[in-house]
């Protein structure tokens, strides 16, 4: 198995999926509209590498707990033909598609909630994903998560957790990411890619001969 691994937002679309579903509950009437700066404010810890991710699961997932499952999924269907779609950025569709012509396996590993990743990923045509995962009980999203966040080194040890399972390896992987917060994850790939890098990654990209890319829409 040969495996190309891509980071979601700002790598595979021209924003962040989180901030983006959070403003389009506030569009129907799904979240208070003055969490937004809040989500903002929390975000620009996540671009500097300084984010608490529990921080930004905890406050921004209020708005779903006690809502079913089936009701939210209904939602994030919407909100992808909404804001997700017309935001991939076309060299990533051509990315993915030459990837899976060339049979490699192609997992998107995320800092965003699965009800989110899940259904992006298979939108994308992925044929797996890893995300942060969220707590249920009795077909409701309690508010709160579960396992090993998909952040930073947290992606790393999900990700080697699913090789295992699926007898795998990263022998002659692929790996996309625009964070400094996808180090770990670059360093353990074979062959490591930026998109769009932030300043700090792209520091990091010169020091380690990695493929600077840049994707426009």
């Amino acid at each position: 198995m040969m495996l190309a691994i891509f980071d979601l937002d700002d790598t595979l679309t021209d924003g962040d999926s989180s901030s983006l579903w959070l403003q389009f509950m506030v569009e129907h009437g799904l979240a208070a509209a003055d969490m937004l700066p809040r989500e903002a404010e929390l975000m620009a810890a996540y671009r500097r590498g300084e984010l608490r991710m529990e921080d930004y699961m905890e406050f921004t997932l209020q708005p779903m707990q006690g809502r079913s499952v089936e009701d939210m999924a209904e939602w994030v269907e919407r909100f992808i033909a909404d804001k997700i779609a017309p935001i991939v950025f076309p060299a990533a569709r051509e990315t993915l598609a030459r990837y899976k012509a060339e049979g490699r396996t192609l997992l998107v590993i995320s800092a965003t909630g699965e009800h989110l990743v899940g259904p992006i990923a298979r939108f994308l045509g992925a044929d797996d994903f890893l995300a942060i995962c969220l707590e249920t009980r009795d077909g409701c999203y309690t508010g709160r998560t579960h396992s090993v966040l998909t952040y930073q080194h947290g992606k790393v040890l999900r990700l080697q957790d699913w090789l295992t399972q699926h007898c795998a390896a990263l022998a002659g992987s692929h790996g996309y990411s625009d964070s400094i917060n996808d180090v770990p994850l670059l360093q353990a790939v074979e062959q490591a890619y930026t998109v769009n890098a932030d300043p700090k990654l792209a520091a990091v990209a010169v020091q380690h001969g990695w493929t600077q890319l840049n994707w426009q829409r």
